[in-house]
């Protein structure tokens, strides 16, 4: 059959793409693990391997899955193909690997959709003030979550129709935008959370505790195994989402530049989401000993209820974690509209309306049992993922093909570091992420 050539959008600006990357990148698991994380872990003594790692996957597998976009202007699907293509001139095995990755994205967005409901509903309480009204009463925060995670229809439609109102305008008027009010103004949400906290009796506690370095513990195998676990999953290597947006990117622009600035962002993001949070918990002497919904959900709203100002914290908090949610459900449809106008010729507008439909009919089959399913694509598809694009640009690319893609439009351009780096140790990492969380039920 012969392919088709759709005329593609693109994003207009460097800073549209960074910001709508970081935006990918910036998600819950910025907000509520890696919190989780810095506390459980004695602060400073995740941190270190935690910017080790994300300097050695933005340098590589960020790199790495933008440029193999940009290369052959396409998503997952056809550029898996036109790299077997080059190599043993068949792309159909190429194309058939890379339906994985699109549906791991789809599967994901999903599973983001119910997550993205929930945070629909709380910021909508927090703006009305039925989260301030339930005070410090532990059991009816409590009851309230499990009523939004066991039946939350209309605000998973509420996610599906704002995923769609931003999608279907496109990469530059829908994606770029969005992306363009959301990621500064969230930025600048928590710098003012995190300021006003500082304000707050007991709060040096907590920074007292971010900065701690534990000698012993920073030998342990398996703090570096779950920093390098939040950073691979926190930058968004999954073979999908950051190769559909460096497709849609200028082979003027400089890569390098871009994943330095994506990784940095991101950083920036979870550390001041700590900052925020951690300090908020040491005021009220409550521990931070409760990992995912329940930190955000129970025992953050209790938090918030008992502080000056709560409701309006509240309100801030809340709207920072939907941005934070927005920007990156958006990527994850986009993986999956992008191939259906690819492999189908369908205009965006049809290849939008089928995804969300499926998003929105799948999310409400699936909200009894979204945490399975979240644990499931995250452990084993998302890796996959990644390791298939790494394989597939390093490997089955070949140097050549792999260093003229990362180099169009390079300032300074990169050489033999980076390509043994990336095709090694990178890909070598994504098979680790693979067995690691098998076997440990999830490392990120």
């Amino acid at each position: 059959m012969k392919e088709k050539n759709l005329k593609r959008d693109g994003f207009q600006s460097k800073w549209g793409f960074i910001l709508a990357c970081i935006g990918s990148a910036v998600g819950m698991g910025n907000i509520w693990r890696f919190p989780i994380l810095v506390s459980k872990y004695d602060g400073m003594t995740f941190l270190i391997p935690y910017f080790i790692f994300v300097i050695l996957i933005a340098s590589t597998g960020v790199i790495s899955e933008m440029a193999l976009g940009r290369f052959t202007e396409s998503g997952t699907v056809r550029a898996f193909g036109k790299c077997t293509e080059l190599r043993y001139k068949n792309k159909k095995i190429g194309e058939s690997l890379g339906v994985i990755p699109v549906l791991g994205s789809l599967a994901l967005a999903i599973g983001y959709t119910c997550v993205m409901a929930w945070i629909f509903k709380y910021t909508f309480m927090a703006f009305s003030g039925e989260l301030k009204a339930m005070g410090n009463d532990m059991d009816l925060i409590g009851e309230t979550f499990s009523k939004t995670a066991s039946s939350s229809n209309f605000w998973i439609f509420i996610a599906i129709l704002a995923s769609f109102l931003i999608v279907i305008f496109g990469v530059s008027k829908g994606i770029e935008r969005s992306n363009k009010i959301m990621m500064p103004s969230l930025f600048i949400l928590f710098v003012f959370l995190a300021i006003y906290i500082s304000t707050m009796q007991g709060a040096a506690d907590g920074y007292k505790y971010i900065f701690t370095i534990n000698k012993k513990l920073i030998k342990n195998p398996q703090v570096w195994l779950y920093a390098f676990g939040q950073a691979f999953f926190s930058l968004s290597v999954a073979g999908s989402g950051t190769i559909i947006y460096g497709s849609y990117l200028s082979k003027k622009e400089d890569l390098v530049e871009s994943a330095k600035n994506v990784g940095i962002f991101d950083t920036i993001a979870s550390l001041m989401a700590a900052f925020v949070i951690i300090p908020a918990m040491a005021t009220t002497k409550t521990p931070l000993n409760t990992g995912g919904p329940g930190l955000m959900f129970i025992y953050l709203v209790n938090v918030l209820n008992s502080m000056p100002a709560g409701r309006i914290l509240g309100m801030i908090f809340y709207l920072c974690v939907l941005f934070a949610g927005i920007s990156s459900i958006i990527n994850l449809y986009e993986s999956s509209v992008a191939y259906l106008q690819e492999k189908f010729d369908f205009s965006r507008k049809k290849a939008t309306l089928i995804i969300h439909i499926i998003g929105l009919i799948s999310a409400i089959l699936i909200q009894n049992i979204v945490g399975e399913w979240m644990d499931v694509i995250s452990i084993y598809v998302c890796p996959l993922g990644a390791g298939l694009a790494g394989i597939m640009f390093l490997w089955i690319g070949g140097k050549e093909f792999a260093l003229k893609a990362v180099n169009q439009g390079a300032k300074k351009p990169v050489g033999n570091f980076y390509f043994l780096l990336s095709k090694y140790v990178y890909v070598g990492a994504t098979i680790i992420a693979l067995i690691a969380g098998a076997i440990l039920g999830g490392i990120g």
